[in-house]
């Protein structure tokens, strides 16, 4: 975990007018330690052993907070359980489509789409991402 990106959470808080909290920065903290997408529940059950009275309503509320402000990214894959992400960089995703698993992608190939004309006349495309989906290594034995 780099306290360099835990800095870097704190400074873009504060510039959206965000109050720094200790659960603010448990929650994210948990969310670099789980290295992954988990989901509230995944967060609320790691960052509860330090803050044994944090409720899972206020983890909800802040991680749905913090990706309203794009301090993190909400991934809702196959219109399952939201899981949250603090890659909030331009980037893709691998859906496992048995253990639910999310593989964050990075490719300037698909970086690189260009917009089908015919959604740009009829839609004002502000970002898109792609979404692979199949079998991850590991269910696919």
């Amino acid at each position: 975990m780099s306290q360099a990106r835990i800095d870097t959470f704190i400074s873009e808080c504060k510039l959206r007018g965000l109050h720094v909290t200790l659960p603010r920065i448990a929650i994210y903290k948990m969310l670099l330690k789980q290295n992954g997408h988990p989901s509230a529940e995944d967060v609320f059950q790691g960052v509860r052993k330090e803050h044994p009275n944090l409720s899972l309503a206020t983890v909800y509320k802040t991680l749905e907070m913090l990706a309203e402000n794009d301090l993190i990214a909400k991934v809702t894959p196959l219109h399952d359980v939201a899981r949250y992400d603090c890659n909030n960089q331009f980037h893709h995703h691998f859906v496992c489509l048995r253990c639910r698993k999310i593989v964050d992608i990075e490719s300037e190939d698909l970086n690189r789409l260009s917009v089908p004309k015919e959604l740009n006349e009829k839609y004002t495309i502000t970002g898109y991402q792609v979404q692979f989906e199949g079998l991850c290594h590991s269910c696919n034995i």
